[in-house]
C-alpha cells in the first residue's frame, strides 16, 4: 500500500515564505540588542578558534585557552577603540584654524554670488563659526560612545566577550547538535561540512585582516606624502570602514577629505586624497580582494548589496559588518538539505554552475 505524500499548493508555499520572512525581521529588530552581541560573540569565536585548538593542543585545558583567548580579543580590540578615540579627540586641537577657514570660504561664496547673481545672501555673518566650532568638539568627544551605540547597550557590549567564551568552551557540543539535526544524513559529512564553514568564514576574516592592513599602509603612505596631519589615523581608520562592502570606503575617504579641505590652504589636498582613494580602491577591488579574500563566501553581488541595505536597516553598522558572514553561514546550511538547495543556488554565483558543468567535459574529453 503505497502512503500518498501531502501536496500543498504552490501559494500556500510562497505565502508560508513571505510569513516567515515577516516573522523572522520582527524578530531580529525586537531582539537587536541580544543578538547583535550573540553574532559578534560567535564572529570572535570563530576567529578565535585556531589560536585556542593550538593552545589545547599544547595540552591546554579548553576552560584556560578560551579564556586566554578572550583576553587576547579584549586587549586588541579595546587597544584599537582607545588608538580611535584618542586620535578624534585630539582633533579639538586644530579646530581654531578650522573657524577662520569657513569665515574665509563664505566670504568667498559671498563674493560669487554678489558678481554673479547680483545678489548678496551674507554668508559671511550668517555663519555661526562659535555653533560650529561647538558642534565639532561635541562630535569629538561623543565619538568614544560609537562602540556602544553599535551594539545597542551597555549590556551588549558585556555580552559580546561573555558569548565569545561559551562558543570557543561548546564549539564541539554545537557541532553535535547539528549532527542531530541532520540526523538523515551521513554524521562525518554534516562534521566535515560544518567544519568546511566555518574554515570558509576563518579564511573570510583573516583574508579582510590582511586587505585591511595593507590598505592602512597605502593609506598611511598617501597622507604622509600630501602632508596631512593625523595621517596614521584616517589611514586605519579608512582600512577598517572597508570591512562594510560599498558603503564603508565612501565614508573612509569623506572624513580625511573634508578635514584637509578646512585645513589646508589650496584645493589640491582634497582632491589630491580623492585621487590617491580611488588609486587605492582600484587596486583593492582588482588585485587585493580577489587574491587574499577571493571567493570564500561565494555571495552574488545583488544578495551582498540586499544583504548590505536589509542588515544597515535592522541593525545599523553592526548589521552591515555581520551580514556577509552570516549570509555565507546561512547559504551553507541552505546547501545541507535538498528541500533548501534552491536557496543556497539564489544566494551564491552563477558561475559555480558552470564550472560544475564544465568538468565532466573535460574529464571526457580526457578519457577519449
Amino acid at each position: 500500500m503505497s502512503i500518498k505524500k501531502l501536496e500543498i499548493p504552490t501559494y500556500l508555499s510562497a505565502l508560508s515564505v513571505m510569513v516567515f520572512i515577516i516573522v523572522l525581521t520582527f524578530f531580529l529588530i525586537v531582539g537587536k540588542s541580544l543578538l547583535i552581541p550573540l553574532f559578534l560573540g560567535g564572529f570572535f569565536a570563530i576567529l578565535f578558534t585556531p589560536f585556542s585548538k593550538w593552545m589545547e593542543s599544547k595540552k591546554v585545558p579548553k576552560i584556560l585557552s578560551s579564556v586566554i583567548s578572550l583576553l587576547c580579543m579584549t586587549l586588541i580590540v579595546g587597544g584599537l577603540l582607545s588608538f580611535i578615540v584618542g586620535n578624534v579627540a585630539s582633533f579639538t586641537s586644530d579646530f581654531d584654524d578650522v573657524t577662520s577657514k569657513i569665515n574665509t570660504y563664505a566670504q568667498r561664496i559671498d563674493e560669487w554670488t554678489q558678481s554673479t547673481f547680483q545678489m548678496d545672501y551674507e554668508i559671511r555673518n550668517k555663519a555661526n563659526t562659535d555653533y560650529l566650532k561647538g558642534l565639532l568638539k561635541e562630535n569629538s568627544s561623543s565619538i568614544s560612545d560609537f562602540a556602544m551605540k553599535t551594539v545597542g547597550s551597555l549590556s551588549g557590549l558585556v555580552l559580546i566577550p561573555v558569548f565569545m567564551f561559551f562558543f570557543l568552551l561548546y564549539r564541539h557540543h554545537l557541532t553535535q547538535m547539528m549532527i542531530m539535526i541532520y540526523r538523515d544524513r551521513d554524521p562525518n559529512l554534516v562534521k566535515m561540512r560544518i567544519t568546511s564553514l566555518r574554515k570558509v568564514i576563518l579564511h573570510y576574516i583573516v583574508g579582510v585582516g590582511k586587505v585591511m592592513i595593507i590598505l592602512a599602509i597605502l593609506n598611511i603612505s598617501a597622507y604622509s606624502a600630501l602632508g596631512i596631519k593625523h595621517a596614521i589615523f584616517f589611514g586605519v581608520l579608512g582600512a577598517l570602514l572597508n570591512i562594510i562592502p560599498y558603503v564603508g570606503p565612501f565614508f573612509g575617504v569623506l572624513l580625511p577629505v573634508i578635514y584637509s579641505f578646512l585645513t589646508k590652504d589650496s584645493l589640491f589636498y582634497p582632491v589630491a586624497v580623492i585621487v590617491c582613494y580611488q588609486i587605492i580602491q582600484m587596486l583593492e577591488g582588482n588585485f587585493l580582494t580577489p587574491k587574499i579574500v577571493g571567493g570564500n563566501v561565494n555571495l552574488n553581488a545583488f544578495i551582498t548589496f540586499l544583504g548590505l541595505l536589509i542588515g544597515g536597516t535592522i541593525w545599523g553598522v553592526a548589521g552591515m559588518i555581520l551580514v556577509i558572514p552570516a549570509m555565507a553561514i546561512l547559504r551553507e546550511i541552505f546547501d545541507l538539505s535538498e528541500t533548501t538547495k534552491p536557496f543556497a543556488y539564489l544566494m551564491g554565483e552563477e558561475k559555480e554552475k558552470t564550472q560544475k558543468n564544465e568538468k565532466p567535459e573535460a574529464d571526457n574529453e580526457s578519457s577519449e
